[in-house]
């Protein structure tokens, strides 16, 4: 039996440091394990005077700031399930994962409560920044917790479908000190910086889960992405550890001016592809390698380069230790009884509350043998892994993975549309962004002004991250004889047309 807020948060000294806190005034508040602690645990008092109890989902939509944190330590204490979510999502989105989990509570920030009352949730919402949220006394026991019992959602990008809500057990939490120690590379009493917002599968592991398993302390920024102020505030804030996207190394040393962080020990990314002269511009400018990893919502970290060791361009790493991976038809395979993090299933496919119970019943996903990533890949004779691209359609844009059915459920609700398609189209910075192919209604004519229009209505849609930075108007699409649309030949195009 075991719970990770009391055997990993309550059990380092109270006056350590657990969060530094830069605000989006950038204004900074230290905050110590002990202090962590008891917020969490008066926290927890008050989800269960709301009536949460263990098994009980508890939805999150903050941003990166100490209540997001505070919350899921209060959710691990009482054996509560939470769903973080983005807050790019829009309340479409929102009402999505709301009729799919089934939350007990939401607590949300005061700044998107308009968008949230809009997905119309059906159960209580507390708002933060509010000091009565913890004034009850703190929770006296800590839930005693099996490694199978459920602990964290997450969801999917969806590929030909809506996004899949992934449900993570226990095991994937303390599952988190392989990639902890073996990839991330923290050590005690050192600053991490993960800059994943709230929601996102590698936050939800690499923001403080990880960082703490290692004795390590977590940077909370919550302030959109700037190239130039990023590399301000590794130099101000003496950052040793940073895990970042692909992307943001990519902008940074494309658009700001790379100097030496003395402080800077460890750089890790993970979510695409890294271009040799990206790796060549923060090795000369900071004398260190970034390394490489690769891993999915569902299975956690599955490969990496270690601390000790010299990355390769272009490669993901090899294997994690344990983790047993083959290459099938140039496709990445799991066996996923060697994963410590691998998931219990999906929500509505695997796995189901007995509401009355208050129990959830699932068809763990490791009994069902091999797991195929969707990704295709090679290896080199040392075991390095290179990403090759997907099997399926799914955009990977800035290290977002964008399913294309979203995007194009947003463009042909628009009633100037009458058919879409979403694909993926080379870019410098973000290595992909999608492109919009768009049939257009009787009446509608192709103009510059009507594509920002239908970008702008996509953004408003749904979350902004997946609006087609491209659009092209077409009479009509390829297809397939049964009528499925050919994206692969959409996607010819774009290459061709890079």
């Amino acid at each position: 039996m075991s719970n990770f807020a009391r055997d990993v948060l309550d059990a380092r000294p109270s006056a350590g440091l657990a969060i530094v806190e830069l605000a989006r005034d950038g204004a900074r508040r230290d905050w110590s394990f002990g202090e962590v602690s008891e917020r969490s645990a008066r926290l927890a008092t008050r989800l269960a005077e709301h009536g949460v109890r263990r098994g009980d989902v508890v939805m999150t939509l903050i941003g990166n700031r100490p209540e997001w944190v505070f919350t899921m330590m209060a959710c691990f204490r009482l054996g509560a399930i939470v769903l973080p979510c983005t807050e790019q999502l829009r309340a479409k989105d929102l009402a999505e994962r709301l009729l799919v989990a089934r939350p007990t509570l939401v607590v949300a920030d005061e700044r998107d409560r308009c968008e949230l009352e809009a997905a119309h949730p059906r159960c209580p919402v507390l708002t933060v920044p509010d000091d009565a949220l913890f004034r009850s006394p703190p929770h006296a026991h800590a839930a005693e917790l099996t490694p199978e019992d459920p602990a964290l959602i997450t969801f999917t990008s969806g590929t030909a479908g809506e996004p899949k809500a992934v449900l993570h057990a226990q095991r994937y939490l303390f599952g988190q000190q392989l990639q902890a120690t073996s990839w991330l590379g923290a050590s005690d009493g050192e600053l991490v910086w993960c800059t994943a917002s709230a929601g996102w599968s590698k936050s939800a592991r690499n923001v403080v889960i990880a960082p703490w398993l290692c004795g390590a302390s977590a940077l909370l920024h919550d302030a959109r992405f700037d190239p130039a102020e990023r590399v301000e505030l590794l130099a101000a804030m003496d950052v040793n550890v940073l895990c970042m996207a692909p992307t943001e190394y990519r902008v940074i040393a494309k658009r700001t001016t790379l100097r030496p962080l003395p402080a800077l020990r460890g750089l890790v990314a993970a979510g695409e592809a890294l271009d040799p002269h990206v790796l060549e511009s923060w090795r000369q400018s900071t004398g260190l390698y970034i390394r490489d990893g690769y891993g999915q919502t569902e299975t956690g970290q599955l490969t990496g380069v270690g601390p000790a060791r010299e990355p390769r361009p272009g490669s993901m790493g090899r294997a994690l230790e344990g983790v047993k991976l083959a290459i099938e038809q140039g496709e990445l395979v799991v066996d996923p009884t060697s994963v410590p993090t691998f998931f219990l299933g999906y929500l509505g496919e695997d796995v189901a509350r007995d509401e009355r119970a208050g129990t959830w019943h699932a068809h763990d996903r490791r009994e069902r043998g091999t797991w195929h990533t969707g990704d295709r890949v090679h290896e080199d004779d040392d075991g390095f892994l290179y990403f090759e691209g997907r099997t399926d359609d799914v955009i990977i844009s800035a290290g977002y993975r964008i399913g294309p059915f979203e995007v194009e459920s947003a463009l042909v609700s628009h009633p100037a549309v009458a058919e879409a398609a979403a694909v993926a189209a080379p870019d410098e910075e973000r290595g992909s962004i999608v492109r919009g192919v768009v049939v257009l209604r009787d009446g509608y004519e192709p103009s510059v002004g009507l594509a920002r229009e239908l970008q702008e209505h996509v953004k408003r849609t749904t979350a902004p991250y997946k609006y087609p930075r491209l659009i092209e108007f077409a009479r009509e699409l390829p297809k397939t004889p049964s009528g499925k649309v050919r994206r692969a030949a959409l996607r010819e195009r774009s290459r061709a047309s890079a």
